[in-house]
């Protein structure tokens, strides 16, 4: 269902017959041929009573259907009572294109493991050979995929579209079976049949038969103050895929354009008596061998086996007007009757040796009523029906359309018939030349593919000659480069047209440009050159970034730039990653993989306003910050608060800010609810400045590597507790298939523990502790930590909860850091288990360290040998702001009870 599918089925009903971009081919309105045998409202449906043999389930009604009489669509296997028939309100599968107002492509991806059913041919969606819209809530088998049309969600406006009216977008069935309608109040979902409307944006759930009393006009639900409205968003996207302009890898292993082979053809009659034909519908599927299986009896008229092959086209058209044609062979007349093993019968003329290859053709027509529908979203018409002759051309057309629509335009020249194909992976648009004949353009289509016309429309759309702006982000440069060098860089290995192409912002320290093309050729050859190019043996990444409007957001929103890492945490961050999308707008929300923060950040760089949602382990959490440190002078809201969705193995700066120890499969939306009612507290940050030195014999020091600056938000580890992070870190590197579980990786760390027992260590002999410039005296350790957070090791509470005159409590926003020493592997087990807590040694706000020699060290998790010389930690100018949810909103960390201030 599209946005103003109601709206839409309203007016097609009272106003004219249902058909693709056709409507005056003479058929039954209930049915695509001419056997209807029950009239009901919804069009597109041929019903016929059939005996169940097995339990079923009303498609209207979601109730059981007691007795052995149903009544099934044969062409997208509606079930329902008898007593539904008149109040069915949902329309047939091979009506979909009609209801489409604002055409979308969609974004396959594979199907998820939740038990679902094929929004075409009604049927569950079993074992691999599924799909799903990453965007909106479509599932579709493979083989039915193809047979959807672009009616996925608006999410932006794209180019020269003008929305500031938001409607409901309905999309059928695959909804909790608990869901209550909003009109009747009755449970309207069901886990047996394809049964409800959802509306995709504000998730009000009613009945099929009830969703026509709502209101078109969408309020967004409960989610609206954080929702990135489409209305604020613009794409200039012509020559780029939805899969490009949301930032979605192409994962999908199935492709829509295979062989299609479809045994759902086969109508509750004997397979004996039964023949199977192989139908193409048009010249580009016999060139790509896609067909369709058609099973018919082996008595059988031509009308007959006409309608049969339009019902598997899902091509809603009367039979009489197309026919069956075989290469060597005459097209089948009226008269004749397909037969194998069929006795004589004197009325009628029998095809012996009948090829099991058709060819599916429309008849020449001299006139047709095609529907010409209007580029104006704000028209009270939303189609004209013209009628169309073999001398009619674009320009007589569109004076016509502009003549009923009351449409005043000074100049012809202004306005333009646009032809749009509605296919479910990718929506094509041509214009068409003003003397071209209409009647022969549509011969023309309908000679390449029949589905392909049934998936056509014709728009009357204003030329417009807006400025093309595409934005594009370039990252995978050398870092810290001026904009003439990156300037050069990109003439070198890009040859970019400077004359289009313009560096709107450089970000030096993550080695990324921001560019402006105002051509769209030019941005199409840069965006597909840059994702084979490497700088310094280092992948470039392209990443198509839209435009915020910022200006044009409601005064209490606050949109969400959601993260998510969808390597931590198994498939959970996938199954994440998937969700947000369709709960909120696509473009608030970003793979971690495939770019990284950089791209979020910079397109909420002029958002007055606006809240982080991360999903991952801390070290994800730690990535993100570091990015937003580093450019927060050219963001217009440089800190926003950030709200965590723990994914990985210790999750302690999660269980800190009570967002709880690990997600465990809680709902999402339920998530991004308590998202919105959290508290912001602060945090501090903080700065380790590394300084590798080897202090010669004579006293001076010879420079072992560049000094480097990384950043802390939870603790700083030096020994054992570092050198069990990284044995962790070269075991997951060798297998990162195995490490797809907290219960499997915190294993690893328990054995690589063990393996430490008898290793001994005297750290307290290779370094030299000043805290706040005064000498701390070490005693026999084998660890030392430096605490930011009072959670360490998966929610251990290294400092203790005893009371000391001699230091603070423990606070993430005092400016302190807290130091501990442990003595070995077995002190560490014993904290974990809560029996002991670590060594006391200070606190300060300044911290600096002196190694004699190469030691393990790690920065909230992440771990690596660091060569001897000095290390200092001090604040990091500004705290963080952090969102930490109401107590009792999310399940909380045994040791969250001390984590704010």
């Amino acid at each position: 269902m599209a946005d103003s599918a109601r709206a839409k089925q309203e007016n097609s009903i009272t106003e004219s017959p249902h058909a693709s971009p056709l409507s005056g081919r003479k058929r039954a309105q209930q049915s695509p041929g001419s056997r209807s045998r029950y009239s009901v409202s919804a069009p597109g449906h041929c019903f016929r009573k059939v005996t169940l043999t097995k339990p079923t389930f009303c498609h209207n009604c979601s109730d059981f259907i007691w007795g052995i009489i149903g009544f099934i669509c044969e062409v997208c296997n509606f079930m329902c009572h008898e007593k539904c028939l008149k109040t069915v309100r949902t329309v047939c599968s091979c009506m979909a294109p009609t209801l489409v107002r604002v055409p979308v492509a969609h974004c396959f991806g594979p199907a998820g493991p939740k038990k679902k059913f094929c929004c075409v041919c009604r049927k569950h969606l079993e074992g691999n050979a599924s799909v799903r819209c990453e965007v909106c809530e479509l599932h579709a088998h493979s083989d039915c995929a193809m047979f959807t049309c672009g009616d996925c969600r608006v999410c932006h406006q794209d180019g020269n579209q003008d929305i500031d009216k938001f409607l409901h977008h309905w999309r059928e069935g695959n909804i909790p079976p608990g869901s209550r309608c909003e009109v009747c109040r009755h449970t309207c979902g069901s886990s047996d049949v394809l049964v409800g409307m959802r509306c995709e944006w504000c998730g009000v759930t009613t009945h099929a038969a009830c969703y026509v009393a709502v209101s078109p006009e969408c309020a967004l639900g409960r989610l609206r103050n954080m929702l990135l409205p489409p209305m604020c968003v613009r794409v200039c996207s012509r020559n780029f895929s939805k899969m490009h302009c949301y930032r979605i890898s192409e994962r999908c292993q199935n492709e829509l354009g295979k062989p299609v082979v479809s045994w759902s053809r086969l109508f509750f009659l004997s397979t004996q008596r039964k023949q199977v034909l192989k139908v193409f519908d048009g010249d580009d599927a016999v060139k790509r061998n896609n067909f369709r299986l058609v099973s018919i009896p082996r008595l059988t008229k031509k009308e007959e086996v006409v309608e049969s092959a339009l019902r598997a086209f899902y091509i809603p058209d009367d039979p009489m007007d197309f026919e069956l044609q075989c290469n060597g062979q005459p097209c089948l007349r009226s008269e004749d009757i397909l037969n194998r093993n069929g006795s004589l019968n004197e009325k009628a003329v029998f095809k012996e040796n009948v090829s099991e290859v058709w060819l599916l053709r429309s008849k020449p027509q001299d006139t047709e009523v095609l529907k010409i529908y209007s580029g104006w979203l704000k028209v009270t018409a939303p189609f004209v029906l013209i009628s169309v002759s073999r001398n009619s051309t674009v320009d007589s057309v569109i004076k016509e359309v502009l003549s009923q629509l009351g449409r005043k335009v000074q100049r012809t020249q202004r306005v333009s018939n646009l032809r749009c194909l509605l296919s479910s992976h990718l929506v094509q648009r041509q214009v068409l030349t003003g003397q071209e004949l209409l009647l022969d353009k549509l011969q023309e289509i309908r000679k390449i593919s029949l589905r392909q016309m049934n998936q056509t429309r014709f728009y009357v759309v204003e030329s417009r000659n807006r400025a093309v702006q595409v934005n594009l982000l370039l990252e995978g440069l050398p870092v810290q480069q001026t904009k003439e060098e990156y300037v050069d860089l990109l003439q070198e290995h890009l040859a970019i047209k400077s004359h289009v192409v313009t560096i709107s912002h450089v970000y030096g320290s993550q080695g990324a440009v921001a560019l402006e093309i105002s051509c769209f050729s030019e941005a199409e050859r840069i965006y597909m050159l840059a994702k084979d190019t490497s700088v310094n043996n280092k992948q470039l990444v392209s990443l198509i970034i839209p435009e915020i409007m910022h200006k044009k957001f409601p005064k209490c929103g606050s949109p969400l730039l959601v993260f998510v890492n969808p390597k931590s945490g198994g498939l959970k961050g996938l199954e994440l990653l998937h969700s947000f999308r369709k709960l909120l707008n696509p473009h608030q929300v970003f793979d971690m993989s495939n770019g990284g923060p950089l791209p979020g950040l910079h397109m909420f760089r002029d958002v007055l306003h606006f809240r982080v949602l991360v999903c991952g382990g801390d070290g994800t959490v730690g990535w993100v910050l570091g990015v937003l440190e580093a450019i927060r002078h050219k963001l217009a809201c440089p800190e926003p608060p950030i709200g965590i969705v723990p994914l990985g193995t210790g999750n302690d700066l999660s269980r800190v800010l009570r967002w709880g120890a690990g997600y465990s499969g809680e709902d999402p939306h339920h998530i991004l609810l308590s998202v919105e009612e959290a508290e912001e507290v602060q945090m501090d940050r903080w700065t380790i400045l590394l300084d590798a030195q080897e202090i010669t014999e004579d006293g001076k020091e010879n420079c072992l590597e560049p000094p480097k600056i990384v950043q802390m938000n939870n603790y700083f580890g030096l020994g054992i507790d570092a050198e069990l992070s990284l044995d962790f870190h070269h075991a997951r590197e060798e297998e990162p298939g195995k490490f797809n579980s907290r219960f499997h990786n915190k294993g690893v760390y328990l054995k690589a523990g063990l393996q430490k027992l008898s290793h001994t260590r005297n750290l307290h002999r290779d370094l030299k502790l000043q805290v706040d410039k005064q000498d701390v005296e070490l005693p026999s350790i084998e660890g030392l930590i430096f605490l930011n957070i009072p959670s360490w090791g998966s929610g251990a509470d290294l400092w203790g909860s005893e009371g000391d005159s001699r230091f603070e409590k423990p606070r993430m926003d005092d400016g302190l850091l807290e130091v501990v020493g442990v003595t070995g592997v077995v002190h560490m087990g014993q904290v974990q288990s809560g029996m002991r807590s670590g060594i006391r040694l200070a606190q300060g706000n300044y911290v600096r360290i002196t190694a004699t020699k190469p030691l393990p060290v790690q920065v909230d998790g992440e771990p690596w040998i660091q060569a001897p010389g000095h290390m200092v930690i001090s604040a990091a100018g500004p705290k963080v702001s952090a969102s930490r949810p109401h107590a009792g909103a999310l399940p909380a960390s045994p040791s969250s009870s001390d984590g704010g201030p």
